[in-house]
């Protein structure tokens, strides 16, 4: 990557007259002035054979960054093998959907301690993801929201190291809630960048795959994602920290207002 592109979640909210697809999506975000898309494959893998063609095409002529977000229903520390396994197919079905339209980043939950210990549930995680097939979409493990799901920066940071075809989702909104409210100066961010940079390396920084937003919050964690100006995500320190350390990759904006926080983000970045 050559730059930190920025874009969205999901579909584009428009004016709110207009439906969107995802090949449409891309064309009315690449009008606007952002560079990327995040496919929702949470509840089912919705590229197709039948709009396969038409989102390839779409995501070419308009030079478009995809990335895809998998199930929801993923969990591999589930208590019981089968389980396990189905959390493993639905990874490679999402990864295999990616592929159709030459996405670049799979991003998923690795899973939940339950009543493991932390290094039970990693061991038993690791194991999982070492049975993924790579086949040219890197596998994003993105930093969760609430303290009982596995998927601290350390713990995420440690399988990065040990699984080649692993790379990291910095999704800087679920640290601040996972941590109750941590975030809150340029420091903080650039610590987290400077670890990452420490632990993996520059790769990691000049091809870097981050979510964004505003998020509300307690001593649980992550509750429901807010407008970034209607929450105390501090987006001005955090896009600051990222303009330092140069880095390069994509910056996906999760949250209600979509697209128009995602133009806020873009925005502020290059004036800073």
């Amino acid at each position: 990557m050559d730059k930190l592109l920025f874009g969205i979640s999901g579909l584009p909210i428009g004016d709110g007259k207009k439906r969107f697809n995802y090949s449409s999506g891309m064309e009315y975000i690449k009008s606007i002035g952002l560079d990327a898309m995040e496919l929702l494959f949470v509840r089912n893998v919705n590229v197709t054979d039948k709009n396969r063609d038409e989102i390839l095409k779409t995501k070419i002529e308009n030079g478009i960054y995809l990335s895809a977000h998998g199930s929801h229903y993923i969990n591999l520390n589930a208590d019981e093998i089968e389980k396990q396994e189905q959390s493993v197919d639905r990874i490679i079905k999402a990864m295999e959907g990616l592929l159709k339209v030459k996405g670049r980043s799979l991003i998923f939950h690795p899973g939940f301690y339950l009543k493991d210990s932390r290094e039970e549930a990693y061991r038993t995680i690791k194991e999982n993801l070492l049975k993924l097939p790579y086949k040219g979409v890197d596998y994003r493990l993105e930093t969760t929201g609430k303290p009982s799901q596995f998927g601290s920066l350390e713990e995420l940071v440690s399988l990065c190291k040990e699984i080649e075809h692993c790379k990291l989702c910095i999704d800087f909104a679920h640290i601040h809630a996972r941590e109750n409210g941590s975030l809150k100066t340029y420091r903080d961010f650039a610590n987290i960048l400077q670890y990452v940079l420490n632990e993996l390396g520059k790769d990691a920084i000049e091809d870097i795959h981050i979510h964004m937003g505003g998020i509300n919050y307690n001593i649980k964690g992550e509750r429901n994602h807010l407008p970034v100006l209607e929450s105390d995500f501090n987006y001005i320190e955090c896009l600051k920290a990222l303009k330092d350390f140069n880095a390069k990759g994509c910056v996906i904006l999760e949250g209600p207002l979509v697209e128009k926080d995602a133009l806020l983000l873009k925005n502020t970045y290059k004036k800073l």
